[in-house]
């Protein structure tokens, strides 16, 4: 672990210092509170505003700037609920965990993918509770590696890999990725991949998300390729009364002579189901990535980056 500097250690004081503040309220006062703490992130400090407003617009023009404003407060609520929520879970039975959760019609998408014996690997979008989503299939009992981008922050990166082990997950950085995917499929177990932020280095191929292109991370596809392995799209979607709804799809998976287009389709089916999700739960999508950010050179202006 590298060295932390000052501001790491300021930064990570006032981490634990809010998880212990909510901590006595529970898992869904907490969630709450955090929420209503976090939307002030939108207004007034406008942290990122015009990136979620210019976004939320773009995927959906019929929204007047009212309607652009009441989803930008929920993403924001959204946000701060997904952080103290796995935070507080971590600390209590799995059982709290599972309550949390309504019971779900599509679990036996999971299970008859587990029976094919390939392993599994579960894709997912920065929609809903994204960490909970892992930690669900964790607490049904199925052996579960979710793979993380590392921090900036070293003690950060700790807190949040150990609060993720508590909560059943085994945590691969994606350096690792490589190396440790195959092996936990081989061993007829599960690896999860959120895959609709592309960064510098990933490889990635570029597919629609609303209308537009964006640059998305491929490894789901390439290794479910490689080894005949099932891929399911996952996301935990918060309903009405705070509760969860585990959703479940399995993607469908193409063989032809040409790889690089097997992979783009995969890719190209998870995102346009994730879109759809999306529409359906526009406040609880991670708005302030700029999803957008990366295009091919010769994108038309009017599909660009809003």
């Amino acid at each position: 672990m590298k060295k932390p500097t000052l501001a790491h250690r300021l930064e990570y004081v006032a981490l634990r210092a809010f998880v212990g503040a909510l901590a006595p309220l529970g898992v869904r006062r907490g969630s709450h509170v955090a929420g209503a703490i976090a939307r002030f992130g939108y207004r007034p400090l406008g942290v990122r505003r015009g990136v979620v407003e210019r976004q939320i617009a773009a995927a959906f023009p019929a929204l007047d700037a009212a309607g652009v404003a009441r989803v930008a407060r929920e993403a924001y609520d959204n946000l701060g609920r997904v952080f103290i929520e796995a935070a507080l879970l971590s600390r209590r039975p799995k059982d709290d965990l599972l309550a949390l959760f309504h019971p779900s019609p599509q679990w036996d998408v999971v299970e008859r993918a587990l029976a094919r014996g390939r392993g599994l690997i579960f894709v997912a979008g920065h929609l809903g509770n994204w960490e909970l989503s892992g930690a669900y299939i964790a607490a049904r009992g199925v052996p579960f590696h979710a793979i993380a981008r590392g921090m900036g922050n070293p003690l950060s990166d700790r807190f949040f890999r150990r609060t993720r082990e508590r909560l059943g997950m085994q945590v691969m950085h994606d350096q690792e990725a490589v190396r440790k995917v195959p092996r936990a499929l081989k061993a007829k177990e599960t690896v999860g991949v959120l895959s609709d932020q592309a960064t510098v280095g990933l490889a990635s191929t570029t597919v629609p998300f609303f209308g537009r292109p964006a640059k998305t991370p491929r490894g789901a596809a390439v290794f479910a390729l490689r080894g005949d392995v099932p891929v399911v799209l996952v996301q935990a979607l918060r309903q009405r009364d705070g509760r969860y709804l585990f959703v479940a799809e399995e993607l469908e998976i193409t063989h032809s002579d040409d790889r690089e287009r097997d992979v783009d389709d995969i890719m190209r089916r998870f995102s346009a189901r994730l879109e759809a999700l999306v529409t359906q739960y526009p406040g609880q999508y991670f708005w302030q990535h700029r999803r957008w950010k990366h295009q091919p050179p010769d994108t038309p202006p009017h599909l660009r980056e809003p």
